[in-house]
């Protein structure tokens, strides 16, 4: 599995091209900014991507939605659980003030446990509500991209709308049970490194220790 990681965007945010290196096929984690920066990349690596996958419905992770289907032809999937929440009208005018056009609807609406294939890999959905009713992270080959549920030391904010504190603490007991070794690629650069683990993450992170 091919990993890259990109900070793009005003808010720190990570996007991600995730691609299968046989098949090059790929897909792109929230396109928050910088598209054409994205989209170059992606054609380096030789990819040909298939889907943009929206952690959860905030438009700091969805402004550059439609800009990046524009120019890929990808298709767009989210939690269904947040599918609403990348149209309203809070998180079109935030898209704007930020230089981005708002973005489309989904063409698909994932549910937990569903499998988002590209060549040979892929990512496995898993619903981990909390920053938002609809937040996932994607795990595939020993990497698990977290969105605004884990980050480096930290989680995602809990007070706005849809969220929970308790909810999230109950989602990260569910990450836990994947493979200490797991890589955790966060939603933000807001740690003291821009990758973890789940096991240092155990350790360190107060939200779970």
């Amino acid at each position: 599995m091919l990993v890259e990681q990109m900070l793009v965007g005003p808010m720190a945010v990570f996007s991600y091209i995730v691609g299968c290196e046989k098949e090059k096929e790929g897909l792109i984690i929230d396109p928050a900014g910088s598209v054409n920066k994205i989209i170059s990349k992606a054609a380096d690596m030789g990819l040909r991507i298939k889907y943009v996958v929206n952690t959860h419905g905030h438009a700091d992770h969805t402004c550059g939605n439609r800009a990046v289907l524009s120019k890929t032809g990808a298709d767009l999937v989210v939690h269904r659980e947040d599918a609403g929440e990348i149209i309203r009208g809070l998180n079109r005018a935030f898209s704007m003030v930020m230089g981005k056009r708002p973005s489309p609807e989904a063409h698909t609406l994932l549910n937990d446990g569903d499998f988002i294939k590209i060549g040979d890999t892929g990512l496995k959905v898993i619903h981990t509500p909390g920053h938002t009713p609809g937040s996932i992270c994607l795990y595939g080959e020993g990497n698990l991209f977290t969105g605004d549920t884990l980050f480096v030391g930290a989680v995602g904010r809990t007070d706005l709308k849809g969220g929970s504190l308790d909810i999230l603490l109950g989602s990260l007991r569910k990450l836990l049970t994947l493979p200490p070794e797991t890589r955790v690629w966060p939603g933000h650069d807001y740690g003291d490194m821009p990758v973890s683990t789940l096991a240092r993450e155990k350790e360190t992170n107060p939200y779970i220790t």
